[in-house]
């Protein structure tokens, strides 16, 4: 029987649990700013669309420019982006603070303020959130993901209700500068972190080519791709609530700001409730069972607020809301964390914020509209019900179960010595590897030859092609292409001990008497004559 892992026991490791409790006062102060922020939204427009809009503007730059920041952590000084981020985001709530003290807040002001929190928010989280492999050892990092998603909602479940209490007695200015104030602990805690950081003898990938190969390596992994549909489906549902609960605080149960803090606050405490419980959940559920009670979970929450009149009742069952958030999102980050290796987890975590924020962005948007036309409680039914079409989709895209996948590189290649003396940008080169199979291995072969095509295609190979010898039917080639000689190191590279066993099985499947035969070819465009000095020319560029 596995040994149960403590869901504390990533406080053992220094540097998470100093940069966690930094974490607190910085989310403590974003709560804060949130609730000023959608309060003052609903005093200075009277519009429901306008009020959603306000989390849609945070939301929506972590949906747009994820994937730019996820290639960034993978690429360079993860903590130093951090701290970039930080001190962004420190400057514009500083500038949001005095436009609020002065009076000269408009409505889409304070939504181009929230926007470029969001922005920096976007630079910051792929970082973060990749580190986090940095901080713990692998089989600790479920239990920090939650309690990552755990610090966020003890915050919530007091920030929220503090908020109110400030936007209530010292206005919306206060509430900005509360948040301004809290970004000087992470940035202390940041500032003094010594992270390893280990140099690859390889030149930097540009940032267009680190764009394609994350989202090559994500449409290439099936057990992310299903992370990401239902990331998605669940950002788009479940942002009703968050979206429209100003407006329940208002108009369904008849409160001010203060009533909205404490809504917010059950929503957090719930969530702790549900970070805490995520553990032994995971031991008694599978994951897909788990992400579709969250989905069941949210949707009863949801019809029972749409139709309460009492804020003692929906603040009850928002604890369901607040649990089933975080049981679902943070399971979404653990499997997508436990299926990319480190040199691409960056990015993979930023496609799943993409998706996912780009649900809670598009979702705000559209409830904000039907509550705009047909109101608040019907558009909380609605999202009730796609809630509950996002639970049913689990039938055919079923979360994968955590596995103990060993994502560690290979480290099997050595590059190999050379006759041409080509230059890292030489190419582009083409790789044949010559098989020897005997006719009652060839299914085998071909089922193992499916991995191996998509392996090759998730680590940056292209045009890949199996052939079979007309003469000589015994034997197979497999050819792919990559652009250059550096992209072929770095492809080799990126193979993991988890894709050991199907070079293994191909290695065991060939009957020659040598290894299989690897041919590395550059290639080269036949040219007539009177070309022939141009093409000396450009050899000589290539070369050098």
């Amino acid at each position: 029987m596995p040994t149960r892992i403590s869901p504390l026991a990533p406080f053992k490791h220094d540097i998470f649990r100093t940069i966690w409790i930094a974490s607190l006062a910085s989310n403590f102060g974003g709560l804060i700013q949130s609730v000023g922020a959608a309060w003052l939204m609903t005093s200075i427009s009277s519009s429901a669309n306008m009020v959603a809009l306000v989390q849609a503007s945070t939301a929506l730059p972590i949906m747009m420019f994820s994937l730019v920041s996820g290639a960034l952590a993978d690429n360079f000084d993860r903590r130093r982006i951090m701290l970039v981020a930080q001190c962004f985001m420190l400057t514009v709530s500083a500038l949001l603070t005095i436009c609020a003290y002065f009076g000269i807040i408009t409505p889409w002001l304070l939504l181009l303020f929230t926007f470029l929190i969001g922005c920096g928010t976007a630079l910051n989280n792929p970082s973060w959130q990749a580190s986090v492999g940095d901080m713990v050892p692998r089989d600790d990092l479920p239990a920090a993901v939650a309690l990552n998603s755990m610090g966020f909602n003890i915050t919530r479940s007091v920030g929220p209700a503090i908020g109110g209490v400030i936007v209530a007695t010292a206005g919306a200015a206060a509430a900005f500068a509360a948040n301004s104030l809290s970004y000087f602990a992470i940035l202390f805690a940041l500032m003094r972190w010594r992270r390893e950081v280990t140099m690859s003898p390889l030149p930097r990938e540009t940032l267009g080519r680190a764009i394609t190969a994350g989202l090559r390596y994500v449409v290439m992994s099936p057990n992310i791709g299903k992370v990401l549909v239902r990331g998605f489906l669940f950002g788009l549902s479940a942002s009703a609530i968050l979206a429209l609960l100003p407006l329940v605080a208002r108009d369904l149960v008849q409160g001010g700001p203060l009533t909205y803090g404490l809504m917010l606050g059950a929503f957090g405490l719930g969530a702790i409730g549900g970070a805490l419980l995520s553990a032994r959940l995971r031991e008694m559920m599978s994951s897909e069972a788990i992400v579709r009670l969250a989905f069941g979970g949210f949707a009863v929450s949801t019809v029972v607020i749409a139709f309460s009149p009492y804020a003692w009742l929906s603040c009850l069952v928002l604890l369901v809301s607040g649990a089933s958030w975080v049981l679902a999102l943070s399971l979404f980050n653990t499997t997508v964390q436990l299926s990319a290796p480190r040199w691409v987890v960056g990015r993979a975590l930023s496609l799943y914020q993409t998706m996912t924020f780009g649900g809670i962005a598009g979702g705000s948007w559209l409830w904000g509209t039907t509550a705009e036309q047909y109101g608040a409680t019907n558009a909380l039914v609605v999202s009730c019900l796609l809630m509950l079409a996002g639970a049913v989709i689990g039938l055919r895209l079923p979360l994968p179960e955590f596995k103990s996948l060993n994502l560690d590189p290979l480290n099997r290649f050595n590059e190999p010595l050379l006759e041409l003396d080509l230059k890292p940008r030489s190419g582009p080169i083409v790789i044949m590897i010559d098989y020897e199979i005997d006719d009652a291995d060839i299914p085998e072969f071909l089922e193992t030859m499916a991995e191996r095509r998509r392996i090759r295609i998730r680590d940056g190979a292209g045009h890949w092609a199996l052939m079979r010898d007309l003469e000589i039917p015994t034997t197979w080639t497999e050819t792919y292409h990559v652009p250059t000689w550096v992209e072929y190191v770095r492809h080799n590279q990126r193979r993991t001990q988890a894709d050991a066993s199907v070079g293994d099985k191909l290695t065991a499947l060939h009957r020659g008497a040598a290894p299989p035969r690897v041919h590395r070819m550059i290639e080269r465009q036949t040219i007539v004559p009177t070309h022939y000095e141009r093409y000396k020319r450009q050899v000589n560029v290539d070369m050098h």
